[in-house]
């Protein structure tokens, strides 16, 4: 196993995460900040910034990097949107993230869904950004223009490896569909600014890397994060190698160099995280 470096000593302060709890579980919410156990929770939730995961807690698909519960889908909450609604305007936040399990099982994959909760934060909120962090919808039509027609600030899709690794790490996804996804929604909506983000440490070259950035950047994606992917535990798929912050430096300026409006990189990054800058 790999000694984890010093730079990656961030801890998850729980005391800093009571209030935020608290307030998600009074209205039935959930949290992909929690699902994922992910390193930043404590330092948002002091913020009081969260990414929703809305359409249940169970997953349709078994990437082997992710927290994300693999079970049977829990039926689909109709009034979730406006719940999500309600907290986005109790917790007085500017920028929402809302993301969701992939749910294969539905005819329409939870598009819907989606742009039902943008309408319901809109009519309580409309000064606030918002940013959808969506599944690939099997490469939907319909789906992605009801997402779109929503018309969030942000539509992110997460291409998370290089190729080489998908039939590893997300076995039930397909990379070129993915640059599909980003593709098709910058076709029907350019007016929308296109995310995606990766993970490294998984044994990816650096050679990969800068391919699937050019990649991104062929299909107009506007926005990426790049961090170190870090196991939830012993039974996810292994860290193969920690990137230093010298690498992810350069990483940064081969984004910029390419053209991407912002790019965050650096360990502790992750496609949430610090979400609002990248429309500053």
């Amino acid at each position: 196993m790999l000694t984890k470096p010093a730079w990656l000593d961030k801890k998850i302060k729980l005391k800093d995460c009571a209030q935020m709890q608290q307030s998600l579980r009074n209205l039935r919410l959930e949290s992909v900040c929690e699902q994922a156990l992910c390193p930043n929770m404590g330092e948002c939730f002091a913020r009081k910034e969260a990414t929703f995961l809305i359409l249940g807690r169970n997953c349709t698909r078994r990437c082997s990097f992710c927290n994300i519960e693999k079970a049977a889908p829990l039926p689909v909450d109709l009034n979730e949107p406006e719940q999500v609604a309600q907290a986005v305007e109790k917790l007085c936040l500017k920028h929402v993230v809302i993301t969701s399990v992939t749910r294969d099982d539905l005819a329409d994959a939870g598009a819907g869904i989606f742009a039902d909760t943008v309408l319901r934060i809109r009519q309580r909120m409309p000064q606030v950004t918002i940013e959808l962090l969506i599944p690939d919808f099997k490469l939907s039509f319909a789906a992605l223009k009801t997402v779109a027609e929503s018309n969030p600030q942000i539509i992110a899709h997460n291409v998370e490896t290089v190729p080489s690794l998908y039939a590893l790490v997300r076995p039930q996804a397909d990379y070129l569909r993915s640059l599909d996804v980003l593709r098709m929604i910058k076709k029907i909506f350019p007016q929308i600014k296109t995310k995606s983000g990766l993970m490294l440490g998984l044994g990816e070259k650096v050679e990969e890397v800068f391919a699937v950035m050019q990649d991104l950047r062929s299909v107009g994606c506007d926005f990426l994060s790049i961090g170190q992917y870090l196991a939830p535990s012993q039974k996810h798929y292994p860290v193969k190698d920690y990137i230093t912050p010298e690498q992810f430096a350069a990483y940064r300026e081969k984004g910029r160099q390419l053209g991407f409006l912002h790019i965050e990189s650096a360990p502790y990054v992750r496609s949430s995280y610090m979400a609002a800058e990248y429309l500053s």
